[in-house]
């Protein structure tokens, strides 16, 4: 669970955040004051893993934000890959919570540690990628959106939500296979067929349900309503802002659209969205 966080400068809606973020990131260690706890953990309270959002892959418009390469973290230097097609890799993933839960990730996104996503040294960000646990053959997709983990064998690192669905964040790390997505409209409807069928240890993966464009989480209100302003001239959608609160990181404010269930309609606004430089959003399904 301890691990170096790469973070770009304060998350922007404009080309600052190319800016920002282009350059070699930097390494921050776990002692940084930054953080207000030392030591990682998970939340205090319980999390029901039914409310917790699948993510649903969709084709990916990128930024230079958490891509510079290469980059040096801790003397080493690290290449981004050219792309995660292909992709394909076995070792061990870690998790990390509330340390983090409300810090800039390395491509200026908010982490949160209620949603699925994961840290990854050399993938493309943002991608996805299919996690098993080869433990208990648990399988979930995540969205890479940080760098890590820096240290030991770990492969990627997950967000406390992500380890819970896969059924190791009472242990700390698993033995995982880690597999690349890559959307298009045909490849996003055998994801969804695949999630639709997947009913492991009694955990059914829900898609019937309709489907909702994040487009970020903040920290603060008033850059949550600024952003969903900007939107409502991007789409004639629904734009919202749903607060979650965390009793040790105060409240993060997701933005989304929605619902938008047609893939193509998914892919139209998702370009439109990275295009007028407003983060690069992906589907959820709560």
């Amino acid at each position: 669970m301890n691990r170096i966080m790469i973070n770009c400068s304060m998350l922007g809606v404009s080309a600052l955040l190319l800016a920002a973020c282009s350059s070699a990131p930097t390494a921050t260690t776990a002692n940084s004051s930054r953080y207000s706890i030392q030591q990682d953990r998970g939340p205090t309270g319980a999390v029901d893993i039914a409310a917790i959002p699948e993510v649903i892959p969709v084709p990916i418009s990128r930024t230079l934000a958490g891509n510079g390469s290469p980059y040096t973290v801790l003397g080493k230097s690290y290449r981004v890959l050219p792309t995660e097609q292909g992709y394909r890799e076995r070792g061990v993933a870690s998790w990390y919570g509330e340390k983090f839960h409300g810090h800039k990730t390395s491509n200026g996104e908010v982490f949160d540690m209620y949603q699925v996503s994961a840290a990854h040294k050399s993938l493309p960000i943002p991608s996805f990628l299919r996690v098993t646990n080869l433990d208990n053959n648990r399988s979930i997709v995540v969205r890479v959106n940080d760098r890590g983990p820096f240290h030991g064998d770990r492969i990627v690192d997950l967000s406390y939500a992500a380890a819970l669905k896969l059924g190791y964040a009472d242990r700390g790390t698993a033995r995982v296979q880690l597999e690349s997505i890559v959307a298009s409209g045909a490849q996003l409807d055998r994801v969804v067929a695949r999630n639709e069928s997947s009913n492991v240890a009694g955990l059914r993966v829900s898609v019937g349900g309709d489907k909702y464009l994040q487009v970020g989480a903040f920290s603060e209100l008033g850059t949550a309503r600024r952003v969903s302003d900007r939107l409502r001239d991007i789409t004639s959608r629904p734009v919202f802002i749903r607060s979650v609160n965390s009793p040790s990181s105060g409240t993060l404010h997701r933005v989304r659209i929605g619902p938008v269930n047609d893939p193509g309609e998914i892919r139209r606004l998702t370009q439109s969205v990275v295009a007028a430089d407003l983060g690069s959003p992906y589907t959820v399904s709560k």
